[in-house]
């Protein structure tokens, strides 16, 4: 039996879906703070572009007010607010990570492997036109927490998180065609909330002990 070729639309997915995974692992491995938040707004900008492809090639026109919202909050108001933060705390680059870049690199690749395992016999069973890049969604959710756990500077910690959300939104669009509009809407404002609440948490932390490295809160000890 011969395999259909895919459409051009899910080839231009794959390739959204590959731009995303790279953008990971630039993120994983970059060091300068602005740069990172760079790069998190290109893979929003990525993202924006797969959810209208994905509400054009389906027809789901709620999707269109999801790639909006994206694109409002993950490319433009969210980098903008983390680009002053960094400006006001004069934290320009990150610290030397626990585990060194080119470790942290091949626990990214084993990483990505053990997703695409993971989710292959999910995306034998699924019909949506993203089935295929399940896999991909799952690496970028897990190379982002393995970005939270080895960096130690509070705002690439941040960053991490906000990589993760995008890579769980990247993933509910991939096996569901994305989550109802009231759970977005909730999501947005909880990540919007959050960013701001861990603003004051920088400032304080700084003015506390004159670094935004997060191991000096381990020597904080009940009197």
């Amino acid at each position: 039996m011969t395999v259909p070729p895919p459409s051009f639309t899910a080839q231009l997915l794959n390739l959204f879906a590959a731009g995303l995974l790279l953008i990971s692992f630039a993120m994983l491995s970059q060091r300068r703070t602005r740069s990172l938040i760079v790069l998190f707004g290109v893979q929003g900008a990525i993202l924006v572009a797969s959810t209208t492809l994905v509400a054009y090639s389906a027809g789901l026109r709620h999707l269109y007010f999801s790639a909006g919202l994206t694109l409002v909050l993950k490319v433009f108001l969210l980098p903008w607010i983390l680009l002053r933060l960094v400006d006001r705390l004069e934290a320009q680059w990150d610290s030397e990570p626990m585990i060194n870049i080119p470790t942290t690199m091949l626990i990214g690749v084993g990483l990505v492997i053990f997703a695409f395992g993971l989710a292959q016999p999910i995306s034998a069973l699924a019909t949506t036109i993203t089935r295929n890049t399940l896999g991909i969604a799952l690496a970028i959710i897990l190379l982002a927490f393995l970005m939270m756990i080895t960096r130690r500077k509070a705002v690439t910690q941040v960053m991490g998180f906000l990589a993760m959300e995008n890579g769980l939104f990247f993933a509910a669009t991939s096996a569901t065609y994305g989550m109802p509009m009231v759970v977005e809407l909730g999501i947005a404002l909880d990540v919007l909330v959050g960013v701001f609440i861990l603003g004051i948490f920088f400032f304080q932390i700084r003015e506390q002990f004159e670094s935004l490295d997060l191991h000096h809160l381990e020597k904080l000890k009940e009197e």
